[in-house]
This record gives structure tokens, C-alpha cells and sequence, in this order.
């Protein structure tokens, strides 16, 4: 049987978001030009389902990474979570309503949303703000996956709101130091610095590895 991935997100406490109206139409465009970049894997269009959380389908493991990735820059400094499920969709695809879709792949992905919730609360020293889950039974796999989340999420959590606006800035301008120095008004030195203390390039570097896993 076919595997869809399904990615379900939010944003992290949305209700003390003061400027929530301006934050959700930042996230409506944000899921606009993903489903116009990638629409190629998209099986059922990312939109917003309820207050702050979003859904889509894609026909491949392919774009997963990426897709989260350009989402959790593009809504900086607000911070996003993501539960990834892959697995069989046991109903109708409908392109512009993903809500009405279900399947082991959606099932997996609402149970990692709730799991990083339950984990928050917990385990307040083992947070993450993405968890993956492609099969109903543990896996080891999806245990490493997981392990390098909590990882990149640990990196996250010590950026500044400066570094925050660097980082961003950089993936605007095509990942290049001097674009964005040239963008925010800044020198090239700078940018650099900000990237280096923010450890950024090993959370890239991890992200990177755990896409070239899923892509195997």
C-alpha cells in the first residue's frame, strides 16, 4: 500500500501571541508559497484547520524536511511544532481539504503533536518541537530520527531574538552571508558571528543528515 506523509503543526503557545492576528496571516502566507514551491509533492494542500494549526499531505518522503524547515524560519521569532506521520490514507485525497482526509499517516502525525505536549510537560528538559512516527509499534529508526529533533530543538531554544532575525534573513537570501549583511545593513563579519555563536551551521548539518536518512 501507498505511504503519504502527513504533517501536522502549530504554533507554541499561540495564545500569549500578542499580535495573533498579524502572526496568523504570516502563517497563511507562509503556507501559501509552500504550496506553491512544492506543489509537485504535495498530495493534499497545507492549511490552517484550527486557531493555530495547520495540516498538508505529501506523495513522498522526498520534501519533508525541508518543508518544516522553511516553515519554522519563515515564522520566526514565534516558534513551531510538527508531529510527522507516515503511513496509508484510508479515504478520499481531497486537494483542498486536507480535514476530511484520515489514515494510519494522520493518525501518527496527531499522536506525535500530543506526545511533544505530553513531553513538554514531563519532561521539561527533554523538549523538542518535532517528532516523526511511521509505524504503530517502536522503532528504532523513528527513536534516532527523534533523538536528532530533540537535538536541533536544544540549538534552537538558545538562539537570540537577534540571531533569530540573522538566521532568517540568511535563508531569504539564498543562505549567502554577504546578501544578508547587505539586507540588514550589517557587515559580512557579523552575520558570520551571529551563525557561529547560534551553533547553526551543526543544526543544519543535522537536518541535513536526517533528510538524506529519510530519503534513502
Amino acid at each position: 500500500m501507498r505511504k503519504y506523509v502527513a504533517i501536522i503543526g502549530d504554533l507554541v503557545d499561540s495564545k500569549r501571541i500578542l499580535n495573533r492576528k498579524t502572526v496568523q496571516q504570516k502563517l497563511k502566507q507562509a503556507l501559501t508559497n509552500i504550496n506553491e514551491k512544492y506543489a509537485p509533492d504535495i498530495a493534499a494542500k497545507f492549511t490552517i484547520t484550527l486557531g493555530d494549526e495547520f495540516q498538508g499531505l505529501l506523495n513522498n518522503k522526498s520534501k519533508i524536511i525541508q518543508i518544516i524547515n522553511e516553515l519554522e524560519i519563515a515564522m520566526l521569532p514565534n516558534e513551531t511544532r510538527f508531529g510527522i506521520g507516515i503511513g496509508d490514507i484510508s479515504t478520499e485525497i481531497i486537494f483542498d481539504n486536507s480535514s476530511e482526509i484520515d489514515g494510519s499517516a494522520y493518525h501518527r502525525a496527531r499522536k506525535m503533536i500530543e506526545t511533544i505536549e505530553q513531553r513538554k510537560s514531563q519532561y521539561p528538559k527533554i523538549d523538542s518541537h518535532i517528532m516523526i512516527c511511521t509505524n504503530d509499534t517502536p522503532s528504532s529508526i523513528d527513536d534516532l530520527i527523534n533523538s536528532t529533533f530533540t537535538v536541533c530543538t536544544a540549538l534552537k531554544s538558545k538562539w537570540t531574538e537577534r540571531q533569530k532575525e540573522i538566521i532568517q534573513a540568511y535563508f531569504v537570501n539564498e543562505q549567502n552571508q554577504y546578501k544578508t549583511a547587505s539586507a540588514l545593513g550589517i557587515g559580512q563579519p557579523s552575520v558570520n558571528k551571529a551563525l557561529n555563536n547560534a551553533k547553526f551551521y551543526a543544526y543544519l548539518s543535522a537536518i541535513k543528515t536526517v533528510n538524506s536518512f529519510l530519503n534513502q
